[in-house]
C-alpha cells in the first residue's frame, strides 16, 4: 500500500507541473541518449578495427625492413633499409618449417600505370603466390601467377577492383596489356573486393606482379621491404617470432648488443594494442557523455528543491496527521526516481533511434548491446536517487509547526 500510494501521489504531483517536469526530463533524456549513442558507436568502431586486423591474415607475423612504429594506430616506416632480402624468406621457410606454414616476401612502390590512353598511379606489389593465402585475398576472375612465373620473371599481373573500375572503365581486364612505367604486363587475374586494411591502405588499389619481375624490371633493386609469415597455429605465434629474430640476426650478422635492422610485428600483439586503444577511446567518450547525465541530475535536484519549497504546508500537515520522517523521505525519493526513470526510458528509445540514423547516414557500424541499455536505465535510477536524496532529506527534516505556519 505504501508503494502504491507513493507512486500515485508522485505521479499526480509531477503531472500538476507538466512544463517543469518536461524540462527536467529533457536533461536525463539527452544524457541517456548521448551515452547510448557513444557506447554503441564505440563498440562498433572497436569491432571494425578488430575485424580489419583479422582480415589482414590468419596467424600473421610481418617482418619489416628497418624500424616501424605505430602512429595514430597506423604503421609508419623510417628510413629505407636494404638488408631484408628475398633469400631471408627462403631461410625462414626452411629453418622454421615446424612453425611456419607460408612465407611471402614483398616489395611495393607507387608507379604510373597506363592502359591505352588512360593513365594513373597505383601501388605495385611484387610478391609470390603465397601472398594471397597469407593476406586473405581472393581472386574474382582469372588466375594468380605461380612459382614458375616468378622464377622466369614473367611480365604478368593481377589487378585490384579500383584498377578494374578506373583504368579499364568497363573493358574486361583479362588478357589486356598494361604498362607499369615502361614495362608491358599481361593481366591474368582480378582480385575480389578487399577494402581498406588497418593501416588505411586501399587493398583494391594495387597490382600484384611476380617478385623477381618487380625487383628486376619495375623497381631495379634487390631487397624487399616486408616478409609476411603465416604461423601454423595461434599458440606458436610467440615462439615463431623469437625464432624469426634469431634467424634474421644470424643472417644479417648482427652482433650481440647491436639493434635489429628489422621489425617483427605479431598479429596477436597488434590486436591487443588496438583493442586497448579502442577501449580507452570508448571509455573517454562515454565519460564525456556522462557529463550530460550530471547536468540532468542537477535539473532533477533543482526541480525537487523547488517542489519541497512549494509544498511546505503539505509536508507540515502530513507530519501533523502522523506521517513519519521516513514517509516524507520515501515520498520525495519516489518522485525523483520516477522523474529520472521516465527520462531514462525515453532516453534509451531516443538513443536507439539516433544510433541507427547516425550509423546509416555516416556509414558507421554501431552495436547496441542489452548490457548498455540496462546500464543506461540503471544510471537514470541512480541519478534520481543521488540527486533526489538532498531535497528528500530536507523535506523529512522540516518541523511540522514551522511548516504549517509558513506562508
Amino acid at each position: 500500500m505504501r508503494w502504491t500510494r507513493g507512486l500515485k501521489v508522485s505521479a499526480e504531483m509531477l503531472m500538476a507541473h507538466k512544463l517543469r517536469t518536461l524540462l527536467s526530463l529533457l536533461g536525463i533524456v539527452v544524457g541517456i541518449a548521448t551515452v547510448s549513442v557513444m557506447a554503441a558507436v564505440g563498440r562498433g568502431s572497436e569491432r571494425k578495427v578488430m575485424d580489419g586486423i583479422r582480415s589482414m591474415g590468419t596467424n600473421l607475423i610481418s617482418v619489416s625492413a628497418g624500424k616501424v612504429t605505430l602512429i595514430a594506430g597506423r604503421e609508419r616506416q623510417g628510413a629505407v633499409v636494404t638488408t631484408l632480402l628475398p633469400e631471408d624468406a627462403g631461410a625462414i621457410q626452411s629453418s622454421a618449417s615446424d612453425l611456419v606454414a607460408l612465407v611471402a616476401p614483398t616489395q611495393s612502390k607507387k608507379l604510373p600505370v597506363k592502359f591505352e590512353e588512360v593513365g594513373l598511379k597505383t601501388n605495385i606489389v611484387g610478391t609470390t603466390p603465397e601472398f594471397l593465402a597469407i593476406r586473405n585475398l581472393r581472386l574474382q576472375a582469372g588466375e594468380i601467377f605461380d612459382d614458375q612465373d616468378n622464377r622466369a620473371s614473367r611480365r604478368v599481373a593481377v589487378v585490384g577492383q579500383t584498377m578494374v573500375r578506373e583504368l579499364f572503365a568497363g573493358v574486361s581486364p583479362l588478357g589486356q596489356t598494361i604498362r607499369v612505367g615502361k614495362v608491358p604486363f599481361e593481366v591474368i587475374g582480378i582480385l575480389a573486393p578487399a577494402g581498406v586494411d588497418i593501416n588505411g591502405a586501399d587493398q583494391d588499389d594495387q597490382i600484384l606482379i611476380p617478385l623477381r619481375t618487380a625487383l628486376r624490371r619495375a623497381f631495379n633493386i634487390v631487397y624487399v621491404n616486408n616478409i609476411y609469415i603465416q604461423v601454423r597455429s595461434e599458440e606458436q605465434m610467440e615462439a615463431c617470432a623469437g625464432r624469426l629474430s634469431e634467424i634474421l640476426r644470424d643472417r644479417h650478422r648482427l652482433r650481440a648488443g647491436k639493434p635489429d635492422d628489422f621489425t617483427i610485428q605479431n598479429q596477436a600483439e597488434l590486436l591487443k594494442a588496438q583493442q586497448e586503444t579502442q577501449q580507452t577511446f570508448t571509455s573517454l567518450t562515454v565519460g564525456v557523455a556522462s557529463l550530460s547525465l550530471a547536468v540532468g541530475g542537477v535539473g532533477i535536484l533543482a526541480v525537487m528543491l523547488m517542489s519541497v519549497r512549494e509544498r511546505v504546508k503539505e509536508i507540515g500537515l502530513r507530519r501533523a496527521l502522523g506521517a513519519r520522517r521516513g514517509d516524507i523521505l520515501f515520498q520525495f525519493l519516489v518522485e525523483a526516481v520516477m522523474l529520472s526513470l521516465s527520462g531514462g526510458i525515453v532516453g534509451v528509445f531516443v538513443g536507439i533511434i539516433v544510433t541507427f540514423v547516425v550509423a546509416h547516414l555516416a556509414g558507421w557500424e554501431a552495436i547496441l548491446s542489452p548490457q548498455t541499455i540496462l546500464l543506461a536505465v540503471a544510471s537514470s535510477v541512480g541519478i534520481g536517487l543521488l540527486f533526489g536524496t538532498i531535497p528528500a532529506r530536507k523535506a523529512s527534516l522540516a518541523s511540522p509547526v514551522q511548516s504549517l505556519r509558513a506562508e
